[in-house]
């Protein structure tokens, strides 16, 4: 009888252990989105400065739609500078640069803002329904939405000055 016990306990084990093993190995940034080709969420967003910003306003850009948190250390430190330049190098020809932030403090967010001079329009998503369209799961997330408002392309994590520069190049 306890050699029964045991066994089981082995056998109940093993595909835990196994499925362990698989998300260990397993990159995050692979999980393919099933957004990617589809037309994004529409969204509408009061930005910090009190204006306003929507997907339909947006039509005809191209547009980065980042999702961050000041809480979010290191990522959205280390991306916040790229963004940024991006928005600077891309904004006169059309790029839209669009920052929403979720989970965050106004005030932490705004510190945020002010210490890497962002200049891009960035809003908080108090509700957290734009994050949900879009299945955020975990900041940041980048999305990358051509002027037809098709989502062209995920990114999870820190995104860097080559991929916003591959991506961007390739949605104008």
């Amino acid at each position: 009888m306890a050699t029964w016990k045991k066994l089981s306990l082995l056998l109940s084990i093993i595909p835990l252990l196994l499925l362990l093993a698989y998300g260990f190995k397993t990159n995050p940034r692979d999980v393919p989105s099933p957004l990617v080709g589809r037309q994004a969420p529409p969204f509408a967003l009061t930005m910090f400065d009190g204006s306003r910003n929507s997907l339909e306003q947006l039509r005809g850009k191209p547009v980065v739609l980042n999702f961050w948190a000041s809480w979010c250390f290191p990522a959205c430190y280390e991306e916040a500078p790229h963004l940024e330049t991006a928005w600077q190098t891309y904004r006169d020809r059309g790029l839209m640069v669009i920052g929403v932030d979720i989970q965050d403090r106004d005030a932490d967010a705004k510190a945020f803002i002010d210490r890497f001079k962002l200049s891009f329009p960035s809003g908080p998503d108090l509700q957290g329904k734009i994050s949900i369209d879009y299945g955020v799961y975990g900041v940041p997330e980048t999305f990358f939405i051509g002027k037809d408002g098709t989502i062209h392309y995920k990114h999870v994590g820190a995104v860097d000055e080559k991929v916003l520069k591959a991506k961007i190049e390739e949605m104008l």
